[in-house]
């Protein structure tokens, strides 16, 4: 039988260790009381032994430092203090704190804007195989931000990341292949991304998923199928999606014709501002459709729609 470590016992040693200045054991030190190994749970304490350890230079104390003072955790949010933090680490390679620096750059969080330097930092972390750096610098690609646009460049690293089984470079590769971006246009192989993604839970993923079996873009046309997709993406909010899902209920498409639903799903998504659930609801008014008849009603959200 494999023996059990036990951090309660270790846990006293493990500090006097880094009491004297042992990197290694400031660092476990910072383990224990973060995850509450052996002892309470204690953020404070936990950053005083892990920036011992960061200012001997140790990389992922240096990147923990830092996450801290982006959350606000243990010691006072300051994020200026945390890309510091992430700079140290990154510089000696540490991919979590290049992607963590990058993002700081790309959105000017604690450093002045600067695309052209998240680019720079999202491409070392990629390099490492860091799947979201690797989607993030697709998306600078696909934008042109920091960088010359190059939808070829931006479905390669869309590629690395998808292939990791990240959601959202899954969902962004499979609109390359539908828009012809950096790729032939292919419906098949973008319902194949798409798939991958919708099955994560991406709910982007599941409404333009739900979309192609609707249409019959890629696949089969199939009503049931755009009904499943659509709905698991409505349950999520998705206003794209409660709208289609609303029109599926209004037609008859996959479902059972009940105009009752419909205007309940049309609801959901015009309350979220989208026009066409706006338009479609207004008409359920018009018609007394799932609703009582209500020209009132039915103006108030033709107007929003028309705004």
């Amino acid at each position: 039988m494999k023996p059990i470590f036990n951090y309660a016992v270790a846990l006293p040693y493990l500090e006097r260790a880094a009491a004297k200045g042992d990197l290694i054991a400031q660092r476990c030190v910072g383990d224990c009381y973060m995850n509450g190994y052996g002892v309470q749970p204690d953020t404070v304490t936990a950053v005083k032994w892990y920036r011992a350890a960061a200012e001997q230079g140790d990389a992922q104390s240096q990147f923990i430092v830092g996450e801290y003072y982006a959350s606000g955790a243990g010691v006072p949010q300051f994020m200026l203090e945390a890309a510091k933090w992430y700079r140290l680490a990154a510089e000696q390679g540490l991919a979590e704190a290049q992607f963590s620096l990058a993002s700081l750059y790309f959105y000017g969080t604690g450093v002045v804007q600067d695309e052209a330097e998240a680019a720079k930092w999202y491409r070392l972390a990629a390099e490492q195989g860091y799947a979201e750096a690797q989607y993030n610098l697709g998306v600078c690609y696909a934008n042109g931000s920091g960088v010359s646009q190059n939808y070829v460049e931006a479905v390669k690293w869309y590629r690395l990341a998808a292939k990791q089984g990240y959601a959202s470079a899954q969902y962004n590769l499979g609109g390359c292949y539908v828009n012809g971006y950096g790729v032939a246009q292919d419906y098949t192989e973008a319902v194949k991304w798409y798939y991958l993604a919708a099955e994560q839970g991406d709910a982007d993923a599941q409404c333009i998923l739900g979309l192609c079996y609707d249409t019959g873009s890629g696949v089969s046309q199939n009503y049931a199928e755009a009904v499943k997709w659509y709905r698991l993406a409505a349950d999520q909010g998705l206003a794209d999606a409660q709208y289609y899902l609303g029109g599926c209920y209004d037609n008859g498409y996959g479902v059972v014709k009940d105009y009752t639903e419909a205007v309940k799903w049309y609801r959901l998504a015009a309350d979220q501002g989208d026009a066409s659930a706006q338009y479609d609801l207004g008409v359920c008014y018009y018609n007394g459709n799932g609703v009582s008849q209500n020209y009132a009603e039915a103006v108030k959200w033709y107007r929003l729609a028309a705004e």
